[in-house]
């Protein structure tokens, strides 16, 4: 019985998880489609040439602003050449240079092998943690059609991961797109995206390329697939250097993606949708230049999406009487670059960069092991002496940082901001039938906390009579916790209140958490942790309405990250006389210097650190109590903090803390 029980719950929970996220996802879903149907409605105003390139300047300016600027550095790049491998037909030369200063880059450059003057061609790549072997195939194949084409290795990827540990050989943050979780909410602390930095790279990889004696700087394309398409669109739309552009297994609208796989950290612009964009608008920055879509019919990114994102660029081009400069291929097979995809990308290089001369069907290629590409002697640049990520944002953060004093009025505004609802309505609260124990009854609830979007909870209300102290428990697991039940019992009235998109589902991301649910948000202009806040300050309403609370004993109960959307709320809303915080970390900034960290998404605030940190947060609660106790690191590790936080010891029961919460 006992298992049949267990697994009843098990699968209770796993549905309650499956059914927050869903829910959460379509309400967004819906604000986005919202922003789209803004967008579409611009895009059909532009008829002339005069309205698309004046769309086109505010678009670049957008983008950039969106990206947090590009870095202004123009130094040296300090290019070395490490080794060569010579084949018959072409040659493959091992390059590193310095994108920013101590912030190195490796790269394979394929030559043909006589000598002359060439296209070059830039080649990003995709989330393959190998890096730079991955595209061999395609890259050798260019080379032996006569352009000079440059692979480079990403951030997190082949010979620069990050938090590298030679003992294992690996990332300690686990593959590529891990690795991007980490830089990207540490970039959104700082006020950017981590996008500018992958972007920067493409820009000084091209710096490299068109330095090169074989290179005609006149010609030049771009292309690369998945990660690598994201990274061509974006560089080709920003760069005039790039005349010719083929992303592959990217561009798809968000009209199909915003509730599907959304990408990650750099492939995800914070506000881009609230700003009127969506992809198509990097192939109109491009035109009239020669433009091509590479799809797969089973790709996880919806070829619907690249269906629309072709069919708005058409008549874009249109307008430019360019239509046969934009082009779309579809090959067979899944997430990648088939055969066909490949060659529709030689042929297209060829038609506008060699004047159409040229063989666009592949040939066979040796391909090599990884290790034969190393451009480095240790394998990683980390090991040559190169800073990590996570050193650059923090550099920048740190140049950028506030060092005026606490405005408290300012700080409450921005903190509205975030928990700005679409539309405030009366609350009106759905109960399930009490169910009585010795102590309290237990009911379920739901309301609406903003227009079409509702949230769960459960009160656990004691069998006495009178006003009693409420405490709200913030829950990010299904059910009431025992902490919720361990309060009831001691005869106040709880609400176990489980935020939007919570219980959230399993994943396989080590470190990364939220990140899903945040990256839709800040897509749309909103803020995970600002409208969980907003759903807290939706639960105080809620006991504060009833008739057996005393409103002025509402306290406040939140344990981890959550702690941080409790410490918003009890900001900006005086009804929470107390709070108890336990193990949330004690720091948004401590987040930033080193290159791992958990959950961090689900408590990102865009650019907050850049003015204050979650210490501004317990003054403007101030005078106020706020019992924060165990403060730990971004890795959840208790850390000494201060003599403001209290401290507990081994296996130290939570009953002094819970009577000093009540009292």
């Amino acid at each position: 019985m006992r298992t049949v029980l267990g697994l009843f719950l098990c699968c209770a929970a796993g549905a309650q998880s499956q059914d927050a996220h869903a829910r959460l996802t379509a309400w967004m879903d819906r604000l986005a489609q919202q922003e789209l149907d803004r967008r579409a409605a611009q895009i059909a105003a532009v008829r002339t040439v005069e309205e698309a390139e004046r769309r086109k300047q505010l678009v670049r300016d957008k983008i950039l602003e969106l990206l947090g600027g590009l870095p202004d550095y123009n130094g040296p790049l300090n290019a070395r050449i490490t080794g060569k491998i010579e084949r018959p037909r072409y040659v493959i030369e091992k390059v590193i240079f310095e994108s920013l200063p101590k912030f190195y880059v490796t790269a394979n450059l394929y030559r043909p092998a006589a000598p002359g003057k060439y296209p070059g061609i830039l080649l990003p790549l995709g989330h393959w943690d190998q890096g730079k072997p991955a595209v061999q195939q395609i890259a050798a194949n260019l080379a032996m059609k006569g352009f000079v084409v440059l692979a480079y290795d990403p951030i997190g990827q082949g010979e620069r991961l990050v938090a590298y540990d030679r003992r294992l050989g690996r990332s300690l943050a686990g593959g590529a797109t891990e690795q991007h979780f980490m830089a990207g909410a540490q970039s959104l602390l700082a006020g950017e995206s981590f996008a500018r930095y992958r972007i920067f790279d493409g820009k000084r990889a091209l710096d490299y390329l068109v330095s090169r004696p074989e290179v005609d700087p006149e010609r030049i394309g771009c292309t690369g697939c998945s990660g690598g398409g994201t990274l061509t669109t974006y560089i080709s739309a920003l760069d005039p250097r790039v005349k010719v552009a083929a992303p592959a297994c990217y561009m798809t609208s968000f009209r199909v993606l915003f509730s599907g796989p959304v990408g990650d950290s750099e492939q995800s612009l914070p506000n881009f949708l609230s700003s009127g964009l969506d992809q198509t608008d990097y192939v109109e920055l491009f035109a009239p230049k020669p433009w091509l879509i590479a799809s797969t019919i089973e790709d996880f990114f919806p070829l619907e999406g690249a269906r629309q994102i072709y069919e708005e660029a058409r008549r874009w081009y249109r307008i430019y009487g360019a239509e046969e400069r934009i082009g779309w291929v579809v090959g067979p097979g899944p997430h990648g670059t088939p055969l066909p995809v490949r060659e529709a990308i030689y042929e297209w290089m060829i038609r506008w960069l060699k004047n159409g001369e040229g063989d666009f069907h592949e040939e066979p290629v040796e391909l090599l092991p990884d290790h034969a590409l190393f451009v480095t002697k240790s394998g990683q640049v980390s090991e040559e002496g190169s800073r990590e990520i996570h050193e650059i944002i923090l550099e920048r953060f740190r140049s950028r940082q506030s060092k005026a004093e606490l405005n408290v009025k300012e700080l409450l505004d921005f903190l509205r901001g975030l928990m700005s609802p679409t539309r405030e309505s009366p609350l009106e609260v759905t109960s399930g039938p009490p169910v009585p124990s010795a102590d309290y009854t237990t009911q379920t609830v739901a309301f609406e906390t903003e227009p079409a979007l509702e949230i769960h909870g459960t009160l656990l209300v004691p069998r006495t009579a009178g006003r009693k102290p409420a405490v709200l428990v913030v829950e990010t697991g299904a059910g009431p916790s025992d902490l919720a039940k361990r309060l009831a019992a001691r005869g106040a009235v709880v609400l176990a209140l489980t935020p939007r998109g919570l219980p959230r589902p399993d994943d396989r991301g080590r470190f990364s958490g939220d990140w899903l649910m945040n990256t839709r948000a800040w897509l749309i202009g909103r803020n995970l942790a600002g409208m969980r806040a907003y759903d807290i300050r939706r639960g105080v309403d809620l006991l504060a309405a009833r008739l057996d609370v005393d409103p002025t004993a509402i306290r406040g109960v939140a344990r981890g990250e959550a702690g941080v959307w409790l410490l918003m709320t009890a900001a900006i809303d005086q009804r929470l006389t107390r709070i108890w915080l336990d193990r949330t970390p004690y720091s948004l900034r401590a987040a930033l210097e080193n290159p791992i960290h958990r959950n961090l998404h689900a408590a990102v605030i865009p650019g907050f650190c850049l003015r204050w940190d979650l210490a501004d947060l317990v003054k403007a609660i101030e005078p106020r109590q706020v019992l924060w106790t165990d403060p730990t690191d971004w890795m959840g590790r208790v850390v000494f903090a201060g003599d403001r936080f209290r401290y507990r010891g081994f296996e130290e029961p939570d009953e002094p803390l819970l009577a000093a919460l009540l009292q």
